[in-house]
């Protein structure tokens, strides 16, 4: 498998706070790849600088090939890589419809009512109020939208940043199979999650951050059986 999204050595700043030291890994095709460790570890920062929003001091973010560094914010979406924000980020004042509407913007409006199908077959919550003003759904079913509006645009890397924040666990649960529903129809996918256990349950690889650096990686299967990671951040 090639890799799809290469990142080389980044280091980003807030002010005098270097908050991503010497990050290095990558993403090959047709992977989930999850990015775990604890809250300020640098996972969403990381995230944050490959979609453009950050920029970082050294190294470079190859995604299909091209230097990301050369592109704006919205020229990166068009290229391919979709994020779905901590905090999910949906137009409150929108409806649902008008919020997955507006993940397709790079896509013009040929094909747009076969897309929305697919969202509605992924989230059929969401046909029930694709009419309903998006700040009236409930935290399980905004995370929905804000993934749907993500798909909208047709990722070739799809980022998922603490998708499960905030959620009843029988919504974390929901919420993961939907996104091993993703995996299967061929979504690559790049997690950050501070739930580590179903993170690590349905990811290929993960690497582990602290203070900003990568102490260590494996498989998802290996990182869970590891000592070490079971103390840190599976109660274990």
């Amino acid at each position: 498998m090639a890799p799809i999204l290469k990142v080389e050595d980044i280091n980003v700043y807030y002010g005098s706070i270097h908050a991503v030291k010497g990050v290095s890994f990558e993403v090959n095709e047709g992977e989930i790849v999850t990015l775990i460790g604890a809250n300020g570890a640098g996972k969403s920062t990381t995230l944050n600088t490959i979609s453009g929003l950050l920029h970082s001091k050294t190294g470079s973010i190859t995604f299909m090939d091209e230097h990301l560094s050369r592109f704006p914010c919205h020229k990166i979406v068009s290229k391919g890589l979709a994020m779905v924000p901590e905090g999910r980020r949906i137009f409150l004042q929108m409806t649902v419809q008008e919020n997955l509407e507006m993940g397709a913007f790079t896509q013009g409006k040929a094909g747009i009512d076969a897309d929305l199908d697919h969202v509605f077959s992924l989230f059929p919550r969401l046909e029930e109020r694709r009419r309903q003003v998006a700040g009236t759904l409930s935290g399980g079913e905004q995370q929905m939208l804000a993934m749907g509006r993500a798909l909208m645009s047709h990722p070739k890397l799809l980022m998922l940043d603490e998708p499960s924040m905030g959620l009843a666990p029988i919504l974390v649960e929901q919420i993961f199979e939907i996104i091993q529903e993703l995996h299967k129809a061929g979504t690559t996918i790049l997690l950050v999650e501070q739930n580590a256990q179903a993170a690590l349950s349905v990811a290929d690889r993960g690497y582990v951050l602290e203070t900003g650096r990568i102490v260590t990686s494996g498989t998802g299967h290996e990182l869970l059986e590891s000592p070490a990671i079971k103390k840190a951040y599976l109660g274990g």
